[in-house]
């Protein structure tokens, strides 16, 4: 049902092909009624492919045999010359031809490549596997030499601290390892593999449909390429076995939620004696009872007595790097910020330390007794707190409500 020239979509092509599809291709919007510079230099030739394609995006054009009849005739001078002189005759097969003579013709995704150049196969090869022509590409590395071993994820939870100062850690956790029996070949130990006979070794059977190769996965190796007639007891013929594994980790300074660790070899195992592959440890860190994380510095409050923030003095503050001395400048207000310098967490590039920031805030006594309550209010009657005990300034900004 499909017509030749007719625009139509991948999907249908499955559906309505038959044995007279000669060929396809679709265009991305790089031919202006010409095939590419250099593709096509002989007259007819470039009058042919000009006639064949378009500028529509994503289009799929079908072209039949007879349409691949006549461009190889108008690109060949040989065979032009011999259908001027003998006709539709000098390109029919016989029984005996030989391939080669004026009747044979090359694989029709020749015609694709001259269009799009050497390795355009895409999605063709990507769906079809190989097409000659230039498009048929080396396969990926067979099973049969073996593959290397997957990597692991580990996540580790850690404190704050831990995280400000570096720490180490043992961890647990199961993975397969490569069988030590059979080293990781999957065979007994006195036995052999085999070369598949159904896929002679390549691991994939080929199959043609019209112009179309169609690649599977061999059935009866699984892609392997060889089959196994003893294999190893211990690992099943897999070349991997599962086992307990315990590692210590380094956990550098400086450290925050997101943060990996790549520990080399300590993933699965390769199978045919393949480098095994790594374990990434992602860190996750804990909230703090009392310091806040930001970036490189750490954040934290400190209540203070309301008589310490008016007469001033000394205290002693925490990090986790021991005790701080922090100076308290007479008539500090609440919610000031300190700043202790490099007592922050170290930063994993430059290895520098960021800041600890302190905000103190201001304690009233709420229940005053006896004597306490008698000098305050002798303190208040004496700097006149008695009588105005609103902030002046306050109150200048808000005469005209009060």
């Amino acid at each position: 049902g499909i017509q030749t020239g007719c625009q139509i979509s991948f999907a249908e092509i499955w559906q309505d092909c038959d044995d007279d599809l000669a060929f396809v291709f679709w265009t991305f919007g790089n031919f202006d009624g010409s095939v590419r510079s250099g593709t096509a230099t002989d007259p007819a030739e470039q009058a042919f492919l000009g006639g064949q394609v378009s500028r529509h995006l994503d289009t799929v054009f079908i072209l039949n045999r007879e349409d691949f009849v006549a461009y190889e005739v108008l690109k060949d001078s040989e065979k032009r010359a011999a259908y001027d002189r003998y006709g539709h005759s000098a390109f029919q097969q016989t029984g005996g031809g030989k391939a080669g003579g004026p009747g044979s013709f090359h694989n029709p995704f020749d015609l694709f490549q001259e269009v799009f150049g050497k390795g355009g196969g895409g999605v063709f090869e990507e769906f079809f596997g190989g097409m000659g022509g230039g498009f048929e590409k080396a396969s990926a590395q067979s099973q049969s030499q073996g593959q290397g071993g997957a990597d692991l994820r580990y996540d580790l939870e850690i404190s704050l601290e831990e995280a400000a100062k570096g720490t180490e850690k043992e961890v647990s956790y199961r993975r397969r390892a490569s069988c030590k029996r059979c080293s990781s070949t999957g065979v007994e130990p006195g036995s052999r593999k085999s070369l598949c006979n159904s896929c002679k070794g390549t691991g994939f059977i080929q199959s043609s449909r019209g112009f179309f190769n169609v690649r599977q996965t061999c059935p009866t190796c699984h892609g392997a390429g060889w089959v196994v007639q003893n294999p190893c007891t211990q690992c099943r013929g897999e070349g991997l076995q599962a086992e307990s594994n315990r590692i210590k980790v380094r956990i550098p300074p400086g450290v925050d939620n997101g943060s990996k660790l790549r520990s080399i070899g300590q993933g699965e195992g390769g199978t045919q004696g393949l480098s095994a592959g790594d374990l990434y440890i992602v860190i996750t860190v804990r909230d703090h009872d009392l310091f806040i994380r930001e970036d490189d510095d750490l954040y934290c409050e400190i209540p203070i007595k309301f008589t310490l923030a008016a007469l001033g003095g000394k205290i002693e503050v925490p990090t986790f790097y021991g005790k701080a001395a922090l100076k308290i400048p007479a008539g500090t207000q609440s919610n000031t910020v300190f700043r202790l310098a490099r007592y922050g967490m170290t930063n994993l590039k430059t290895g520098q330390r960021g800041d600890q920031l302190i905000r103190v805030n201001i304690e009233v006594p709420k229940n005053l007794k006896g004597k306490e309550r008698q000098l305050l209010e002798e303190y208040a009657v004496t700097c006149g707190d008695a009588k105005n005990p609103i902030s002046k300034s306050f109150l200048e900004k808000a005469k005209k409500y009060l």
